[in-house]
């Protein structure tokens, strides 16, 4: 097998799995590939899939003397289903990348189908062990490949977004604690859900009971949906996507709440901008953008972008109004987002209280040595 041997002062021992060119003393095989990792002196380091293309080179996936086969992948993911402790028999995610020892794969379970996202090389092209060893654990059902292609395009591998070898449905409806969502397999964001949200989805909508909802960033309308089934007395969803808008629509007509919701398909700054300027209040207002800041060049221009939506949210709630607000920058730390929500208090001139802060949902498992395994953080804020 090929050794990548690391630099001197870039081989402490390490928990991180992540290795980038600059670590990088030399290689023997510079082909992508399985390889293993030793110290400045030669020392083994680990196991893991090398990739000359990206800056992050090199994803360790055993620190054990072991070949990176159809063994491993099986045990990896027996035990992260064991871990989810059958939780997540009809919806949740089963596969959480480094979180659960398989950095570049996620695997998703809505009902009776499974979505794969390959995120690096080494797990695109491992893909029929990958599915070998789902199909050992959990059953023969359809697996739907669900790659990203920004990631792709990162990594050099064309991505796959079909069923893998039996074709499955089109769309799938989960029931998610009570409120039923329709999964487009193929369409929308990530696989199909925001699955890290679906603790935040129904924590959220428990503070809704009787109130005005304004669900910015809508997407396929949760927030909304879960708000209303939950005795909201109506909801504003904002949102610029016409695939999501779709998205939205059916969801909200799934759970019968098409007569207390409003859709409005427009840019959620500039509709802020407007409500404020109206005069509109509502009781819970939930901000849950994409991703501000991709890279590290982005920081302040996602700061920006962060702290105006939030000032105008927290302009919009009347006295004692709730606001959730989000962010899954993982380059945004959890004590800057908690800063930039600070100023934007300070700078709307209203006092708020921190009810709670709000994480990922528990199937995406955070490594405290891997500090990206933790990437959306959040705040429930009242406004007194």
């Amino acid at each position: 097998m090929p050794t990548l041997r690391l630099k001197r002062g870039h081989d402490r021992p390490r928990a991180h799995p992540w290795i980038f060119k600059g670590d990088v003393a030399d290689v023997s095989a510079p082909e992508p590939g399985a390889l293993t990792v030793v110290d400045a002196a030669g020392r083994f380091v680990g196991r893991g899939f090398f990739n000359p293309k990206p800056a992050l080179c090199c994803r360790i996936l055993t620190r054990q003397d072991e070949p990176i086969d159809a063994a491993l992948f099986e045990r990896r993911v027996r035990e992260a289903v064991a871990l989810r402790e059958g939780a997540a028999h009809a919806l949740g995610r089963l596969v959480w990348s480094e979180g659960d020892g398989l950095p570049g794969l996620v695997v998703d379970r809505y009902a009776d189908v499974l979505a794969i996202q390959c995120l690096t090389l080494g797990m695109a092209r491992s893909r029929p062990l990958l599915v070998a060893a789902l199909r050992a654990v959990l059953g023969e059902m359809p697996i739907f490949s669900a790659d990203d292609p920004v990631a792709a395009g990162l990594e050099g591998f064309a991505p796959e977004r079909s069923w893998v070898d039996q074709a499955g449905p089109d769309s799938v409806v989960v029931d998610e604690d009570g409120v039923k969502l329709r999964v487009t397999l193929g369409g929308g964001h990530k696989t199909g859900l925001y699955l890290d949200q679906r603790v935040n989805h129904r924590r959220v909508a428990e503070r809704a009971s009787d109130r005005m909802v304004l669900d910015a960033f809508a997407y396929t309308a949760a927030f909304a949906c879960h708000a209303l089934v939950r005795g909201a007395r109506g909801a504003v969803c904002i949102e610029s996507s016409p695939e999501a808008l779709a998205g939205a629509h059916a969801n909200l007509e799934l759970n019968g709440v098409t007569d207390r919701a409003e859709i409005v398909a427009d840019n959620v700054f500039d509709v802020l901008r407007r409500l404020e300027r109206d005069g509109t209040r509502f009781g819970l207002v939930v901000l849950d953008p994409p991703p501000f800041a991709r890279s590290r060049t982005a920081i302040e221009a996602a700061a920006r972008g962060y702290k105006e939506i939030n000032l105008r949210a927290l302009r919009l709630l009347e006295p004692g109004g709730r606001l959730a607000t989000f962010s899954c920058s993982h380059h945004v730390s959890e004590a800057m987002f908690e800063e930039i929500c600070r100023d934007a208090a300070t700078d709307a001139g209203v006092t708020v209280r921190v009810i709670e802060p709000l994480t990922q949902a528990p199937d995406h498992p955070v490594l405290l040595t891997v500090p990206e395994t933790r990437y959306l953080k959040g705040l429930l804020l009242e406004r007194v």
